[in-house]
C-alpha cells in the first residue's frame, strides 16, 4: 500500500482489519464509527420462548453471530436454553451469513437454510422462497436495527415476524476519532476508508451533520479510494452520494484488504 493512510471505520474487528493494513504496508488510522450496545431484556426474552412454546413458529431467521450468542447467553441466565434447543429442533433454521452459523453450530443446532454470498437479506428471502409461509410465524434475531427489507418480504408471503433484540448499534462513546478523520479528509491527508458496515456510513453522516460538514465530507470521500465490504454497505454510500470504487468478494476481511492492496499499490 506504499505507505498511504487507510481509514478504518470498523470498531468490533478494528485492531484486526488495523493489522491487515499495516502488513500490506499501509498506515490505518482507526476512526470507529459504530458501538454495539447491549439491549438484551432478559424477562422479554422468557416471555418470547413461553410464547413460543404454545404458539410454534414456522422459521426462525439469524442475522448475526454477535446477536445470537447473546440470545442464547440469556436463555443460559434464565435456564431456558434446553427449552429454546427444542423449539430450535421443530422448527426451519435460517442464518444469513458464517458468523450465526458459528454461532448456532457452538449449540449444536442444525442449520436447514445458509444464505448464499453475499449474505445480505434477499439472499435471506430467497432461501425462504420454497417454504409456505401464509399465516406462519417467524422469529427474526434482529441485528442492531430493524431490517424492514426483511420484514416487508416476509409480510408479503403473509407471515407475520416476532423480532428478537439482543443488541442495537449506536455512535461509539469517543468521537474524537471521527472528528480527526473528518478533519484528515479534508486536508487530504487519507487515501483510503474502508467501509465494513451500512451502519458506519449513516453513523459518519450523521455525526458531520453536527458538524456542519455533510455534504463536503461527500465531496471529500469522491475524491479518494473507498472500498466496501459488499453490496449493503456500498448501498448505504450510494445513498449519500459516495462512489464505492472496489468492493470485496466475497465480502470478508481477507478479500477486501487484498482488493485494498491492490488498488493502491497500482
Amino acid at each position: 500500500m506504499n505507505g498511504q493512510t487507510v481509514a478504518i471505520l470498523e470498531s468490533r474487528l478494528g485492531e484486526q482489519l488495523a493489522e491487515l493494513i499495516a502488513r500490506r504496508g499501509g498506515v490505518p488510522m482507526r476512526a470507529p464509527a459504530l458501538a454495539e450496545v447491549p439491549d438484551v431484556d432478559p424477562p422479554h426474552i422468557a416471555a418470547l420462548i413461553r410464547e413460543w412454546q404454545t404458539q410454534p413458529v414456522k422459521a426462525a431467521i439469524f442475522q448475526t453471530g454477535v446477536g445470537t450468542r447473546a440470545l442464547f447467553k440469556t436463555a443460559d441466565a434464565l435456564g431456558l436454553t434446553v427449552t429454546l434447543l427444542t423449539l430450535l429442533a421443530a422448527t426451519t433454521v435460517v442464518v444469513r451469513g458464517p458468523k450465526p452459523t458459528g454461532a448456532l453450530r457452538s449449540r449444536a443446532v442444525r442449520i436447514d437454510l445458509s444464505a448464499k454470498e453475499p449474505y445480505t437479506t434477499a439472499e435471506v428471502l430467497a432461501e425462504l422462497a420454497g417454504i409456505a409461509l401464509d399465516g406462519e410465524r417467524v422469529v427474526v434475531q434482529r441485528y442492531g436495527a430493524p431490517n424492514p427489507h426483511l420484514e416487508h418480504g416476509l409480510l408479503a408471503r403473509g407471515a407475520s415476524t416476532i423480532e428478537i433484540p439482543t443488541y442495537r448499534w449506536a455512535l461509539p462513546e469517543d468521537t474524537q476519532p471521527m472528528a480527526d478523520l473528518v478533519d484528515a479528509l479534508q486536508r487530504g491527508e487519507i487515501a483510503s476508508v474502508v467501509v465494513t458496515s451500512a451502519s458506519q456510513v449513516h453513523n459518519l453522516f450523521a455525526f458531520a451533520a453536527t458538524l456542519g460538514r455533510a455534504e463536503g465530507l461527500a465531496d471529500n470521500l469522491n475524491s479518494i479510494l473507498v472500498a466496501s465490504i459488499g453490496p449493503v454497505s456500498t448501498a448505504a454510500l450510494a445513498h449519500f452520494g459516495v462512489k464505492t470504487a472496489l468492493e470485496a468478494s466475497p465480502p470478508k476481511l481477507g478479500p477486501l484488504v487484498s482488493a485494498l492492496d491492490a488498488a493502491l499499490s497500482s
